[in-house]
C-alpha cells in the first residue's frame, strides 16, 4: 500500500540525519542557515558530526538517529547530511514499522539511493531522489527551490529532458525508482529491491569509468532488471568517461530492450539536480521528451 507524506510548510521542522559518509560542520551550516532563513526549522540529529573511518559513526547511533527523526512530531522533513557509504549496512536493522507510523519527506542521492528504495519497498513510502544538506548552494540554490516546489505542494509537474537522446522512442506509464548506479547493483538480489515490473527506472552515475558503467549496465540487463521495467530513463553521468563514448555504451546495453529509454533527465551528481519521487506514478514520452507525474507526491 502506498504511503504519501504530509507536504513541507514554511515554520515546519527540517531534521538532518548522517546515515551514510561523516561531515563535518562547516559542510552543513551553509544549508541549514539557508533553510533557516526560508523559516524552517533545523533540527540537527544528535550524532550527524560523528565520525568511526568512512562512517558518520557506527550503525547503533546512525540508525538511532534516524528513528528518532521519524518519531519526532516537530519533524516533518528529514535531509540527508550527505551520501558517500554506509546505508547498506542499515537496511537490516531498520524498524520499517516506525516509518510506516510516522510516514514523513525523506530527502537524498547517491548512496542514499539504498535507503530511498528499501524504505519504499518495505513501507509503500515515497521518498525523494534529491539534493543533500551539503549540496543545498549548488546551482545558486535553484535545487533547494526545486525540492521545496515538489514537497510544498500537491501539483504534479513534468521534467523535461532537453538535450536529451532518443535511443528507443515510444511511452510508458510506471512507478519511478531507481537512483545511483552503483548502488542500484548493489541492492540487486537483495529483499530491498524492487521488481522492476511496471516500473520507470532513473539511473545516474558519477566517478566511474567506461567499462565499469559497461559492466554495471550489463549485470542489471543480465539480472533482468533493464529487460522487465517499463522504461530506462538516464540521468547525469559525471566523471564517466568522454562524453561521446559514455553515449555509445549506453546505447548498445539498452537499444535492444524493446522499452523507452532516453537520457538528458537533470538529476544525480550534476551542477543541476531535480528531485524525483520514488514511488510515484508518471508518464514518460519521447516525443515531447518529458517525464511527467500522474499523481501528487505529498498530501
Amino acid at each position: 500500500m502506498k504511503i504519501i507524506a504530509p507536504r513541507l510548510k514554511l515554520g515546519d521542522g527540517i531534521g538532518v540525519v548522517a546515515p551514510a559518509g561523516p561531515v563535518i560542520d562547516s559542510e552543513i551550516q551553509p544549508g541549514a542557515e539557508r533553510l533557516r532563513s526560508l523559516g524552517f526549522e533545523v533540527l540537527l540529529s544528535p550524532h550527524v558530526l560523528e565520525k568511526k573511518d568512512y562512517l558518520a559513526g557506527d550503525d547503533r547511533v546512525r540508525l538511532e538517529d534516524l528513528h528518532d527523526m521519524f518519531r519526532n512530531d516537530r519533524v516533518r522533513a528529514i535531509l540527508c547530511a550527505r551520501g558517500g557509504y554506509g546505508t547498506l549496512r542499515l537496511l537490516e536493522g531498520i524498524d520499517y514499522e516506525v516509518i510506516r507510523n510516522n510516514p514523513k519527506i525523506i530527502v537524498g542521492y547517491s548512496d542514499i539511493t539504498a535507503l530511498l528504495m528499501a524504505l519504499y519497498k518495505r513501507t509503500g513510502l515515497i521518498t525523494f531522489h534529491g539534493p543533500v544538506l551539503r549540496d543545498l548552494g549548488k546551482n545558486r540554490y535553484r535545487n533547494l527551490e526545486s525540492l521545496l516546489r515538489l514537497v510544498g505542494s500537491e501539483e504534479k509537474p513534468s521534467f523535461h529532458l532537453t538535450g536529451g537522446e532518443v535511443i528507443r522512442p515510444g511511452k510508458a506509464k510506471g512507478v519511478i525508482v531507481g537512483g545511483n548506479l552503483n548502488l542500484l547493483c548493489h541492492l540487486q538480489g537483495t529483499p530491498f529491491m524492487l521488481s522492476p515490473r511496471g516500473k520507470i527506472l532513473f539511473i545516474e552515475e558519477k566517478g566511474e569509468p567506461l567499462y565499469r558503467v559497461d559492466r554495471m549496465l550489463t549485470h542489471l540487463k543480465l539480472s533482468g532488471l533493464l529487460t522487465r521495467c517499463a522504461a530506462v530513463v538516464f540521468g547525469e553521468f559525471v566523471e564517466c568517461g568522454d562524453p561521446s563514448s559514455l553515449a555509445q555504451v549506453l546505447r548498445d546495453r539498452t537499444a535492444d530492450l524493446g522499452i523507452p529509454v532516453v537520457t538528458g533527465l537533470r538529476a544525480g551528481h550534476g551542477e543541476e539536480h531535480m528531485t524525483l519521487p520514488i514511488g510515484a506514478r508518471a508518464y514518460i514520452d519521447t516525443d515531447k521528451m518529458s517525464l511527467s507525474l500522474l499523481e501528487a507526491c505529498v498530501r
